[in-house]
């Protein structure tokens, strides 16, 4: 087993987990299981996933085919009514339960042996930080501050518009969708789907959920947590199954929204299966630029610190990943180069600062790289070499935090240049001020917009990149960043209709709510009344 930052041995683990992240292992396997109809129920099938680190099989999650199995999944999705399970008008003190589930949900989250555990288990299962790990914890604990008490009822409040007569009033409300479905990744086990499935819930809807098996333990955990802080046992269903088995159900379950947060290629054929009734947050070759104003030195310093975060923690593995970097010389002069090349030298396996990388092996990675390098003028700047004495199976990449030099004006002779490698990896172009509306073609050709960072104090350059770019979530100033999901701004991208975001009252009431209007007219008609015809 690698060394890496250790959470002692649990003192205590509340009653409702199931497992000990310490002790998990190819003696001691977790057996998981799927939720359906408000029961845990075992699988005919199951699946064995080994350790990211070591190769060694360590969890069993079903692999539900059967089609008598997965049928149950659709008729349980079939029960829920068009109307929702609550709306403005019936069942209204459903928003009160769930305002009282996501307190007590946010107190759990808070207590440390809480906290812990899921932290120690997301790192056993996609291997990251502790830092990176415990911040994922954190923001899905304030999501559920954030929507506590009366704030669901506060989020799809509706209004009132005069009529044209006594009696006549419109009214806008917020209305649930009724039956639908989240599809989540393997990177983020914890926040992606609570922040979307609760999203989904407080609004009325039913949900069923498929997360990746790989990491859908975690998820496994944390209902288990919701339902011991009384979430309505039979409003979520999960499912741990293979992308075949998911789209049966997707397809037969007649979902009236699918939230689906992956890979683009994915998300376009789900987009064709299920009719367009689909939102997604999906792939991000994310950019940043750093503008021509150049700061202090120890705004450098933080420029480079963040610019080697938004890169490589996580392993890169983040949909906001900083994925191309726009230099203008005067940082280049500045030594900005040699910055980041020192910060991503320390990073390591054993404090998980770089890990294994979970959807590219080495073969594939390798073959990346040399089609890049075939480019005129390109070369590694740093990195571009296989880690060595490791355990990590073979299935998954295992690679030194990696950049490579693409000149500007190569990038969009070369599809390569900006195909996402999920991984510890990016390109870095430099440009001067004359050449800034050539970065921004290159930008505007992107297929994907979610994050970007435009690095610069200077009001007149933010604002013309501001102007002529449409990234979903654009940070922006001198200390601006790529990555980060908090719950405290829209994260979700742009551009697109079908585009999702996650985690505000505007992300929740983009994806999980429709608008309906009721007129109201109720006065009787006047004394006397003949109509005529018109």
């Amino acid at each position: 087993m690698q060394k890496f930052r250790n959470i002692a041995a649990f003192s205590t683990i509340p009653s409702y987990f199931t497992l000990d992240p310490n002790q998990i292992s190819a003696r001691n396997p977790h057996k998981a299981q799927n939720f359906l109809r408000g029961k845990w129920i075992d699988s005919h099938k199951y699946q064995t996933i080994i350790d990211p680190l070591n190769g060694e099989p360590f969890i069993t999650v079903p692999d539900v085919q059967d089609r008598q199995e997965l049928q149950k999944f659709i008729d349980s999705a079939k029960e829920c009514p068009i109307s929702g399970l609550h709306n403005p008008l019936k069942n209204p003190q459903r928003y009160q339960l769930y305002g009282e589930v996501c307190h007590k949900i946010a107190a759990e989250l808070k207590k440390k042996e809480v906290h812990d555990f899921l932290v120690k288990l997301i790192q056993r299962v996609v291997p990251k930080h502790f830092a990176q790990a415990s911040g994922e914890v954190v923001v899905t604990e304030r999501f559920f501050q954030n929507f506590s008490g009366d704030q669901p009822r506060f989020l799809t409040r509706s209004f009132n518009v005069a009529g044209d007569r006594p009696g006549q009033q419109s009214s806008g409300y917020r209305w649930p969708y009724g039956s639908c479905a989240v599809v989540a990744p393997f990177n983020f086990p914890l926040e992606i789907p609570s922040l979307q499935i609760f999203g989904a819930l407080i609004t009325g809807n039913k949900v069923f959920f498929k997360g990746d098996s790989r990491v859908n333990v975690v998820m496994e955990q944390m209902l288990r947590l919701a339902l011991h802080c009384g979430l309505p046992a039979t409003d979520v269903d999960m499912l741990f199954g293979n992308g075949e088995a998911t789209e049966f159900i997707l397809r037969q379950g007649n979902f009236r929204n699918t939230q689906f947060t992956g890979s683009s290629k994915v998300a376009e054929h789900l987009t064709k299966v299920l009719n367009g009734k689909i939102r997604i947050e999906d792939a991000g070759f994310d950019w940043k630029i750093l503008g021509p104003d150049v700061p202090d030195v120890d705004t450098q310093n933080y420029v480079a610190w963040q610019s080697d975060q938004d890169a490589y923690g996580s392993t890169g593995q983040k949909c906001s990943a900083q994925s191309i970097l726009f230099v203008h010389e005067n940082w280049v002069k500045a030594g900005f180069l040699d910055k980041i090349k020192q910060l991503a030298s320390t990073r390591k396996l054993q404090d998980l600062s770089n890990g294994p990388i979970i959807t590219w092996n080495n073969t594939q990675i390798k073959q990346h790289i040399d089609n890049i390098l075939k480019i005129p003028q390109s070369k590694v700047l740093f990195g571009g070499q296989e880690l060595k004495n490791h355990t990590i199976p073979s299935i998954y990449g295992a690679f030194e935090p990696t950049a490579l030099y693409v000149p500007l004006e190569q990038i969009q002779k070369n599809k390569a240049v900006t195909t996402e490698l999920f991984g510890p990896f990016q390109i870095v172009t430099t440009y001067a001020s004359d050449q800034i509306n050539q970065v921004l073609d290159v930008i505007n050709n992107l297929e994907n917009h979610l994050t970007a960072g435009i690095v610069s104090n200077d009001v007149n350059f933010l604002r013309h990149v501001q102007s002529n770019t449409t990234n979903g979530v654009t940070y922006s100033g001198i200390r601006a960043r790529t990555t980060g999901a908090p719950q405290n701004h829209w994260f979700g991208p742009c551009g697109d209709p079908r585009g999702a975001g996650i985690g505000t009252p505007e992300a929740i009431l983009s994806v999980w709510t429709c608008h309906r209007e009721i007129i109201h007219d109720i006065d009787l008609a006047p004394q006397g009344f003949k109509g005529q015809q018109s």
